[in-house]
């Protein structure tokens, strides 16, 4: 009965190892959604158009978020791609939450960051610092696409809730919709009073 000795030795190991291991509780983490690797073509993503809001009932400005926490699952960063049409405009406005990139692909603007002003081409790289105020504006005959980089999630829930699928019904935000839109998301994005 080699088969005793041997299942004796197997129980003196076990009770060993949960002798020398206390027990502790397991840490449960929070309800995360777990980051999927993508790999993105130029007009891949969640493509969305900007609703129109009061005086401004129809811009037709386009974006795409390409990666942030409902699209990749990242906890740490948002990367969205638009376009600006000629004579286009971003009001100025700060992101008191996170930095950004701005990274211009086509186009020429006239950027306002900080208390900087000066005019950017194609291939110009921007950066804006938490709470620093930015705007833009496109000055060229030519659209101007653009990359943007957000170092902490928060604006694109802004601009999903002040925009529609791409196909979807679009209607322009009245001027309360657009206040509670802003109010409820001042620590991602306050613009300043025209």
């Amino acid at each position: 009965m080699r088969v005793t000795p041997f299942m004796g030795a197997v129980c003196a190991v076990l009770m060993c190892g949960c002798a020398a291991t206390p027990s502790t509780p397991k840490l449960q983490t929070p309800n995360v959604t777990a980051s999927t690797p993508l790999i993105l073509e130029k007009d891949e993503g969640e493509r969305r158009v900007l609703r129109g809001w009061p005086g401004h009932p129809d811009p037709k400005e386009t974006f795409i978020l390409k990666v942030d926490p409902k699209n990749g699952g990242s906890s740490h960063l948002v990367f969205m791609t638009g376009d600006l049409a000629p004579g286009g405009e971003i009001h100025a406005h700060r992101h008191p939450g996170a930095d950004e990139i701005l990274y211009l692909q086509t186009g020429t603007a006239r950027v306002h960051v900080g208390s900087s002003v000066r005019d950017a081409h194609a291939g110009a790289t921007v950066f804006i610092p938490a709470n620093t105020w930015v705007s833009l504006e496109n000055i060229g005959n030519d659209g101007i696409s653009m990359v943007t980089v957000f170092s902490a999630p928060g604006f694109e829930d802004f601009m999903r809730a002040g925009s529609a699928r791409e196909g979807e019904k679009n209607v322009p935000l009245t001027q309360a919709e657009n206040d509670q839109i802003e109010k409820a998301h001042s620590s991602d994005v306050i613009y300043k009073e025209p």
